[in-house]
């Protein structure tokens, strides 16, 4: 069935001021998350570390962020989601900050950890709020713009690092500097505006499952797999797309990155297509599924035939589309699948799933390079890629069950 906004209704200004608000910083938190890679060179001349050792930055920060989603979701679930939201946001741009005037790397390190705690809020934080003061018309859009705005966070961090401090010369505590201060005003202007940020309605049915029980129950841990296996092969995928290429069949680096440059344009720009898909139709596991699918194909034709350099990157993009439009559905598919006033803690679970998905891959990966196997690398992703189908269709069938709705074949909707 096809929704539309209600015409004159002031209700859609309201959620798009929600959405840009609860965007923005999310933003900042991906952009903070991949501003210290690019001074790695910088720091290791002026510290006198290792990479190693100036890699544990980047990895204490999403380490304490994925370990902490879940306590963080458990907090804002009994007192709200907007106290920890400023509060965590300020933590972590002040952190960012402060780090312009380390006198040692150590000094980082702890200010990483400190990033790290105030970045745990947002995931359980963001979605609470949305999934309570969103229509629910617009509900698809609001979780496919938070997933844009982090894509852009990422992709900008690089970017603005460099430009600062090797096109403009300004130095990296300088640009640290201004890239912390910079989340201040974003701070206020959420703090400003809190009024329309709505929290969750505490849930009426004292008999219903709370805390370790919905987190562990059978839709949760399938959801949370599903997340987990989704984010190994993109992360395979991002991480050594072009190495693979070159090594099964000589790719050209100038035409690999752009194959990766295709697929992470298409997985950006397809969670909009999915936030688009979500609100008018209510098919989401069929939508999934399908897209899934394409993309596993796709990534199969990559990895087991030759394509012509021409073709490779619209191939690549095209797979990256069709994995970025089944994001949105299935965010929105956990949040119709938890408990009332429960959203804190279900998204700030499942959602850590993302990192530590992205830490188990590399290693893996890397060996069936480094022992010549690079054409176990894309057919591995597209087995991670349908065992993260058969996860979510668990998790539907399982959510599905508990509700005494009938049988997956017989409901025909989502």
């Amino acid at each position: 069935m096809v929704q539309e906004d209600a015409p004159g209704s002031a209700i859609p200004n309201r959620d798009w001021r929600i959405i840009g608000l609860i965007g923005t910083n999310h933003f900042l938190s991906h952009f903070y998350l991949l501003c210290l890679a690019p001074l790695f060179p910088i720091w290791r001349e002026e510290f006198g570390v290792s990479y190693a050792v100036l890699g544990l930055s980047v990895a204490l920060m999403s380490a304490v962020t994925a370990l902490l989603q879940t306590p963080v979701g458990f907090l804002v679930d009994r007192h709200g989601a907007r106290p920890f939201l400023i509060g965590g946001s300020l933590l972590m741009a002040l952190s960012i900050a402060a780090m312009s005037f380390a006198p040692n790397f150590w000094v980082i390190l702890v200010l990483a950890v400190f990033s790290g705690i105030g970045n745990s809020v947002i995931h359980p934080a963001d979605y609470a709020i949305l999934g309570s003061s969103i229509d629910g018309r617009r509900m698809g859009r609001a979780f496919a713009m938070h997933t844009f705005t982090g894509n852009l966070g990422f992709m900008a961090a690089p970017l603005a690092i460099g430009l600062m401090t090797q096109t403009l010369g300004i130095g990296w505590r300088p640009a640290l500097l201004v890239a912390g201060l910079f989340g201040v005003p974003v701070v206020a202007a959420i703090l400003l505006q809190s009024r329309i940020l709505q929290d969750q309605a505490k849930p009426k049915d004292r008999g219903a499952p709370v805390g370790r029980q919905v987190l562990l129950s059978r839709t949760m841990l399938m959801f949370f797999t599903f997340f987990l296996l989704s984010s190994m092969a993109t992360s395979g995928i991002q991480s050594f797309l072009i190495a693979t290429l070159d090594s099964l069949w000589s790719t050209p680096l100038a035409v690999g990155s752009l194959a990766l440059t295709g697929y992470v344009a298409g997985a950006t720009g397809g969670v909009l297509i999915g936030g688009w898909y979500a609100d008018r139709y209510s098919r989401h596991f069929t939508f999934i599924a399908a897209l899934t699918a394409v993309s596993i194909i796709l990534f199969l034709a990559m990895g087991l035939m030759p394509l012509p350099d021409g073709l490779l990157p619209v191939v690549a993009l095209a797979a990256g589309t069709a994995l970025g439009a089944s994001r949105t559905p299935r965010d929105v598919m956990v949040k119709n699948a938890a408990p009332p006033g429960q959203m804190g803690k279900v998204f700030g679970f499942i959602s850590s799933g993302l990192p530590l998905g992205g830490a188990i891959t590399p290693v893996p990966f890397g060996l069936m390079l480094d022992h010549g196997l690079p054409w176990l690398v894309l057919p591995t992703v597209a087995l991670l890629l349908l065992g993260s189908l058969l996860c979510v269709g668990s998790a539907r069938a399982e959510a599905l069950r508990s509700a005494g709705k009938p049988s997956p074949s017989a409901v025909p909707a989502e």
